[in-house]
């Protein structure tokens, strides 16, 4: 079925849904590759915690302020990431098959729910007014996502690095100190989980998107 309507589908139209197809995989690698490095980032963090509980302060406060620079990296890629899709959602042109028009529509609903998934990672600054995790959540089959979520406007992306800088600001006692460090370990814990849970179901959804994208790249 998608073979024929290629074949009747005139080139320009083909090249603009080829484009639309590259797109998607394009912001999809983007997102997936955020989530892979921030979750192995906080694993890492998790890690190094276990081992200097309650002991090198100063180490500790070194590794936090890498990870938390290691944030900078992926934020600085996300707003590279939406910067670019500043403009590119499809034409809505009436001269154009219904097919072509649906799937314009598909491609332009999509990359909106991109845009709120990376606007999600990055963290409050570049969260739109417009994002709605409940799309994010379907689109990538996370149930998890959803329910975390449900309870709270604040993401666990936000919550951990508020929790850091506010570890590395010398504002508490020793002892507050340390319930401080361990409330930071678990909330590492829930956004590694989150960060994979996600991460599998951009996983999906690109072998989808490739699948998809498949026969207009053999027309």
């Amino acid at each position: 079925m998608q073979g024929a309507f290629v074949q009747r589908c005139p080139d320009r139209w083909v090249e603009e849904l080829l484009d639309g197809s590259l797109r998607l995989l394009d912001v999809c690698s983007a997102a997936k590759d955020a989530l892979i490095h921030t979750k192995e980032c906080a694993r890492e963090l998790q890690s190094i915690m276990r081992r200097r509980s309650g002991g090198d302060i100063m180490g500790l406060e070194r590794e936090v302020r890498k990870f938390l620079a290691s944030r900078k990296v992926v934020k600085k890629a996300i707003q590279k990431a939406l910067k670019g899709m500043e403009g590119k959602h499809a034409d809505k042109s009436n001269e154009t098959l219904p097919m072509v028009s649906t799937l314009r529509e598909i491609e332009a609903v999509t990359l909106t729910v991109f845009e709120s998934l990376l606007s999600h990672i990055a963290g409050p600054k570049l969260q739109s007014k417009l994002s709605s995790w409940s799309l994010v959540s379907k689109l990538v089959h996370s149930k998890r996502v959803a329910c975390e979520n449900e309870e709270t406007e604040t993401s666990e992306f936000e919550k951990v690095d508020a929790a850091l800088h506010s570890l590395i600001s010398h504002n508490t006692s020793k002892s507050d100190y340390i319930m401080h460090v361990e409330n930071v370990h678990n909330l590492l814990g829930k956004l590694e989980s989150i960060a994979e849970d996600l991460e599998e179901g951009l996983e999906c959804l690109f072998r989808r998107l490739i699948k998809a994208e498949f026969p207009f790249s053999t027309s």
